[in-house]
């Protein structure tokens, strides 16, 4: 085989280092992108915030971070990087060159890895274990009984059942304690008046009954109540509300003081204690209405103004071959482009989201029925971006409006066919089968098949498996789990 050299020219599109780190930040949430802001600022010694002392003047470039948060400029972040200019290798990456700053290790806190930054943020609230624990110290137990209660205590679920039968407890307690089953029945009566009420409970009618005892004597229906959960709850489930009254003899009137009486209990307890962590929604854009016009601007508290130190950027461009030359100039080239991207981004999602409120002005001022189809592509044209680009915008993004605070992505939905020709949002087709089931009769709730019949008779034209299919999504019961005695 004869060995030859040969040339050959071609063209690939490459991702240069500033693009790549504009892309990350386009894509990151608020909170995220705090975490990321920080980190750059505890790495890179020439950048700083505004309300920090300058003793220099500032340079005109130092000004991008505050033009970000206040400029209504459309810039484009294209996939070519046209407005990246190439000044590292391409075919390198951003840490190569410069210091990482990672938001995932930029926070020291000494050899504590799984420190979380936004447990300043949120509390963790109370689990439903602990506060029985707390309980069951504060009972009078001896030394038998508050091993049996922890045994309890342990096998109860985060809805507040016990999931385990007395004989499982008594057998997972032979090695320590030779414990009977009464002495386990004792104690888990004493558990079950403990708060919240209905706790440790066996089966759903015991839990309403253990919820019914601490009634007062007085209170209207008390007795029927306790009668039916005790002999008749399968059949208030399937709401067979006529063989109810023939079973307890009552009537029609007395049969809904009962139900309404038995409704008013929490038929899981456990529930109204979690230990998840609260999770805050901080919205990136505000919407609101002056006079006859819709007006979008950036959250200017979600993203804190930048600028360049002038001190340590008059000391880089002095210029100098030596180490320390080279390092000023390194973190200022990268301050630079981290105050770039902030802007490119910031820019992005105004035009993203004033594209949006364009388009769905009249969900604005009328409500969820008037939400208009709307799909990524129809942003990118109108814009002139990539789809992919509009996904990272709308992704983990949310707008304050005086409807209230929304997702950018719950603006995109998917449309059905009207009789017209036109189309109708699938987020307004849910809001009308919501609004006819709320006006519904409740004794005769409307099937399926029905509402697909009132929504064509508006001109929509919907299946019935797509109206259970939105209607499971709303988290609505069937009309046979919906019927109400009248």
């Amino acid at each position: 085989m004869r060995q030859s050299l040969q040339l050959r020219l071609g063209q690939q599109l490459t991702m240069t280092p500033q693009l790549q780190q504009a892309i990350r930040l386009l894509q990151l949430s608020s909170l995220d992108l705090q975490v990321e802001i920080q980190a750059i600022l505890d790495s890179n010694l020439m950048l700083e915030r505004t309300d920090e002392p300058q003793e220099l003047p500032v340079q005109p470039e130092t000004l991008a971070a505050q033009v970000a948060a206040e400029s209504s400029a459309e810039t484009e972040i294209s996939a070519a990087g046209d407005t990246l200019p190439d000044e590292l290798p391409v075919d390198s990456a951003w840490e190569d060159v410069y210091e990482s700053y990672d938001g995932a290790t930029s926070f020291s806190r000494g050899e504590d890895e799984d420190w979380d930054p936004y447990e300043r943020y949120a509390g963790a609230g109370e689990s439903l274990h602990d506060y029985l624990y707390w309980q069951m110290r504060l009972t009078p137990f001896d030394e038998r009984e508050m091993a049996i209660a922890t045994a309890i205590i342990d096998a109860i679920d985060d809805s507040g059942y016990l999931t385990l039968a007395l004989e499982e407890i008594c057998q997972g307690l032979q090695n320590e304690f030779a414990v009977t089953l009464a002495e386990i029945e004792a104690v888990l009566k004493r558990v079950q008046h403990f708060d919240p009420q209905g706790v440790a409970a066996r089966s759903p009618a015991e839990c309403l009954l253990l919820q019914l005892e601490v009634l007062p004597e007085e209170t209207p229906w008390l007795a029927e109540a306790r009668r039916l959960v005790e002999q008749h709850l399968d059949m208030l489930a399937e709401h067979d509300f006529s063989g109810l009254m023939r079973r307890l003899k009552i009537s029609r009137e007395a049969l809904q003081g009962i139900v309404s009486l038995i409704q008013s209990l929490d038929p899981h307890p456990g529930a109204r204690l979690s230990n998840v962590s609260p999770q805050y929604v901080v919205p990136d854009v505000l919407v609101y209405r002056q006079r006859h016009a819709w007006r979008v601007e950036l959250n200017a508290e979600n993203t804190p103004k930048l600028r360049i130190n002038a001190r340590y950027a008059a000391l880089a461009r002095r210029g100098g071959q030596n180490g320390d030359a080279t390092y000023l100039k390194n973190h200022l080239q990268e301050a630079r482009w981290f105050l770039k991207s902030l802007q490119n981004r910031n820019e992005t999602l105004l035009k993203v989201a004033t594209c949006i409120v364009e388009r769905q002005r009249d969900f604005l001022e009328r409500g969820d029925e008037f939400m208009k189809p709307l799909i990524l592509r129809d942003i990118a044209e109108e814009l002139g971006m990539h789809e992919s680009t509009i996904s990272r915008v709308t992704t983990q993004k949310y707008m304050h409006t005086p409807r209230g605070i929304y997702e950018l992505k719950y603006f995109f939905s998917s449309h059905v066919g009207t009789s017209d020709g036109g189309e109708c949002s699938s987020t307004a087709i849910r809001a009308m089968i919501r609004k006819l089931i709320q006006t519904e009769n409740p004794g005769k709730p409307l099937s399926d098949s029905r509402i697909a019949e009132l929504l064509s008779a508006e001109g929509i034209q919907v299946a019935r498996r797509t109206v259970a299919k939105y209607r499971e999504a709303m988290s609505i019961p069937s009309s046979s789990d919906r019927k109400r005695l009248v």
